[in-house]
């Protein structure tokens, strides 16, 4: 194990130099301030979400604050950056922004569903895994508002224990309350909302791909 760490260390030291390397490439004093912003606002959502674990009463707005700045700003910044490369105007950039940070959230919507949903060979985690680390996600907040009695107990207790002993009976007392349709509607609205936003932009192929990236961010298995 000693050994895997050790190893693990240059290798996060290049990646962390290379990101670096990149970012200066475009020689684009904007660029870079917009990833120091981005990277900023993501060590912010992780520490949020930190704060956040174990607590059975968060809500679903403050379930957004978390996965807008953790996950859906990275989208955000990579599609606004293609946008500043290729010299477009400023409406389309807006577009663009917008589209990234809606196909983010979808995308991290899904994900959260599929800790529930999926298994270790397509996931590469076993199930459950945001559950034993206190993660309370979108599936569990709808599931908490719509249970009562011992499920609703049970409910409480996995995420305040961070304990995912009982993974099996989570799963069907989410299902019970359509807590999974519920989640995916939610992620659907989101990929909606990124399609609309492309609507200012010419139509292509490029076009049409950021369009199709939006079905998959909310059909994926893995």
């Amino acid at each position: 194990m000693t050994g895997v760490q050790t190893c693990a260390l240059p290798i996060c030291d290049f990646l962390y130099s290379r990101a670096f390397e990149m970012m200066v490439k475009p020689n684009s004093m904007r660029i870079m301030k917009l990833l120091s912003k981005a990277t900023n606002e993501i060590a912010q959502g992780e520490v949020m979400q930190l704060l956040n674990c174990q607590n059975s009463a968060i809500t679903e707005k403050e379930y957004y604050r978390v996965i807008k700045r953790k996950t859906a700003v990275l989208f955000q910044a990579a599609t606004q950056i293609g946008a500043i490369l290729s010299k477009t105007d400023e409406i389309q950039e807006s577009a663009l922004r917008d589209y990234g940070l809606h196909l983010g959230n979808a995308f991290q919507i899904i994900d959260d569903i599929l800790d529930y949903e999926s298994d270790k060979k397509i996931m590469g985690k076993e199930v459950g895994d945001d559950l034993a680390e206190g993660k309370n996600t979108l599936p569990m907040i709808y599931a908490l508002e719509n249970t009562s009695g011992k499920q609703h107990e049970l409910l409480i207790n996995s995420i305040e224990n961070a304990d995912n002993s009982q993974i099996d009976l989570v799963i069907n007392i989410l299902s019970s309350v359509n807590a999974f349709d519920y989640t995916r509607q939610k992620a659907q609205e989101s990929a909606d909302l990124a399609k609309q936003s492309l609507a200012s932009l010419p139509d292509s192929n490029y076009k049409q791909a950021l369009s199709l990236l939006c079905d998959l961010s909310v059909q994926r298995k893995f």
